[in-house]
């Protein structure tokens, strides 16, 4: 007896958000990381780099699916911390896959969404699509104070540090001039830019890599100096 074929539905960021699987392993990542002593990785990140992820892609004139396919994989992107932070790019992608396959979206939305989530970070991911590329940006721009979990100050080490100095961010894409940028309010007497970039510089290049495949040039304001 063959077994049945599974109806193609037409998938969207509301029905993954009110996926049930999906609320528990984005909430038991950020619990493991946590754990470990990571900033935030939950619900707050997921949905702030899923906005920003479709803001670009709308921005620059992607189709209203391609929109909401990287919207889809930017919601996903981090769940595969759920089995260990160690390749979770790759662990998230199947269990993505496995995922939306049970939902009924169809193979051929569902291998951008893989592809995008495998290739998230900087270590060993790039920019494959533009759909991937949009997420690395808005992925590597979510640096917050409201991102640090450690209660005491005085255990912070130099991620929370980072994180906790930035007291604003804002990714704004300008399509006639081709250009993105972040800009970043950093309080120096919590930590200096030059700590940022010292654990930044990869991502940030990672970014202008993405804005390259999206037509764009990537710029960096901080605290109201531009870095290009």
């Amino acid at each position: 007896m063959s077994t049945p074929v599974k109806e193609s539905k037409l998938i969207t960021l509301k029905d993954v958000k009110a996926n049930p699987r999906v609320h528990e392993y984005i909430q038991g990542a950020n619990d493991l990381l946590n754990a470990m002593g990571y900033t935030e990785h939950g619900h707050r990140h997921a949905n702030i780099v899923g906005s920003i992820t479709r803001y670009i892609l709308n921005s620059l004139g992607a189709n209203e699916r391609d929109a909401e396919l990287g919207a889809i994989a930017a919601y996903l992107h981090d769940i595969g911390n759920v089995v260990n932070r160690i390749n979770h790019p790759m662990i998230g992608a199947v269990m993505a896959e496995n995922i939306l396959h049970d939902m009924g979206m169809p193979p051929e939305e569902i291998v951008p969404v893989m592809g995008a989530i495998g290739n998230h970070e900087e270590m060993a991911g790039l920019p494959v699509s533009q759909i991937s590329a949009a997420l690395i940006i808005a992925d590597k721009s979510d640096v917050h104070f409201s991102r640090v979990q450690n209660p005491i100050i005085e255990t912070y080490d130099i991620h929370d540090r980072v994180n906790y100095a930035v007291q604003r961010s804002r990714v704004e894409v300008r399509a006639d001039q081709n250009e993105i940028e972040l800009t970043l309010e950093v309080s120096h007497e919590i930590a200096s830019v030059m700590e940022y970039f010292e654990i930044f510089l990869s991502r940030m290049v990672m970014c202008r890599k993405s804005a390259e495949l999206l037509g764009c040039k990537f710029k960096l304001l901080v605290n109201g100096t531009m870095l290009e």
